[in-house]
């Protein structure tokens, strides 16, 4: 099948530059760590604002031009190596026909939960072309707008989260319905989280045809769960996703909080990168993982109200803590405050790319 985009993603490969974040992603030596962050497309941008004051997230999303538009703001403000493109993780579900809202302040809510085999019925294949043209439309104006050395990231939000949306109506406290079915009903949890599994790997195979360089997988609520719940309710689902597009040789970020007692079974997924939030410290968690695998984080988005003086020793000890090893990706350990000020973040990067090449040095070479 030919998706929408297809020739921006050929065209991009005969070129054979490859964008910082992609090389990190592989754990290639580089001068320094690329830089984007989480929630970039958005939430502090007064251009960003003035669109919302017309316009809600889902029609937005619905807009190639609008969505286009967000995706390459912060990256124009900021100069930052990568954008990431304006949707929401439940964007496939809304593709496909679940009706759902997002309301402001609260989240996705789902018209119609999961609580049964039944239900079950609302969640067809996706075919991209057809049940989201929009977002492959975006990617594609984004890619030819990006200059080649900058990386466009695709994302979907991962079958846990996703089912904790479709089973709790919305947002919750503690997952207990979620938890509940998945402990009561394991046949109905496994044929949803295998349907959410194809979902995603097919509209993930979809961003990358229409010119996404690198896609990152949210997982945003699996910290709720032990490691032997997530290696028997979720991890066999997101190797499924990992096999299931790993023709198409682009690196898979995973992301998720409050992960620390997760970080071993998240490296046996096969993912490329694992997002790490702000509750360990980097080099804790990257030896956890082992070196053979690259990191992303993970810097506390609240040190960026502080300071500079906070966000430049906080910065430093993340770079310290990277000790010269290929495979680091500079984020927040989450996304942005919506009241972060502009210039703590025009600082941070400008920290960034002047002690870029110092963090690359391991330290017996300082």
């Amino acid at each position: 099948m030919l998706y929408l985009g297809q020739e921006n993603r050929e065209s991009k490969l005969k070129t054979d530059i490859t964008p910082l974040l992609v090389k990190a992603a592989r754990r290639e030596q580089l001068d320094r760590p690329p830089i984007w962050f989480m929630r970039q497309a958005g939430r502090v941008l007064p251009e960003y604002r003035e669109i919302r004051k017309k316009f809600d997230l889902l029609s937005i999303t619905r807009n190639s031009d609008l969505a286009a538009e967000v995706t390459l703001q912060p990256v124009n403000k900021f100069d930052l190596d990568a954008a990431i493109i304006f949707a929401d993780i439940v964007t496939p579900l809304h593709g496909i026909g679940i009706e759902l809202d997002i309301v402001e302040g609260v989240g996705p809510v789902i018209a119609n939960p999961v609580n049964s085999c039944a239900d079950l019925n609302m969640l067809r294949e996706i075919e991209p072309n057809e049940d989201v043209p929009y977002i492959l439309d975006s990617l594609s104006r984004v890619r030819k707008s990006l200059p080649s050395d900058k990386a466009l990231i695709g994302f979907a939000g991962a079958p846990f989260t996703l089912a904790t949306y479709l089973i709790e109506g919305g947002p919750s406290r503690n997952y207990s319905k979620t938890k509940s079915l998945m402990y009561s009903d394991p046949k109905l949890w496994h044929e949803l989280m295998i349907r959410l599994s194809r979902i995603i790997a097919s509209y993930l195979r979809s961003q990358v045809t229409a010119g996404a360089d690198i896609v990152q997988i949210f997982d945003s609520w699996v910290g709720w769960l032990s490691p032997s719940d997530y290696s028997k309710y979720v991890q066999p689902y997101i190797e499924k996703i990992i096999q299931d597009i790993s023709d198409i040789d682009t690196p898979v970020i995973y992301f998720g909080t409050g992960t620390s007692t997760l970080l071993r079974l998240i490296k046996d997924t096969g993912v490329d990168v694992v997002g790490i939030d702000w509750r360990i410290p980097l080099d804790e968690a990257w030896a956890k993982l082992g070196y053979d695998v690259a990191v992303q984080g993970n810097l506390d988005p609240a040190a960026l109200l502080g300071p500079f003086s906070v966000i430049e020793s906080k910065t430093n000890s993340i770079i310290e803590c990277t000790n010269g090893r290929p495979g680091h990706i500079f984020n927040l350990g989450h996304g942005f405050i919506p009241n972060t000020p502009l210039e703590s973040i025009e600082f941070l990067v400008d920290l960034l790319r002047q002690s870029g090449a110092k963090s690359m040095q391991p330290t017996s070479q300082r």
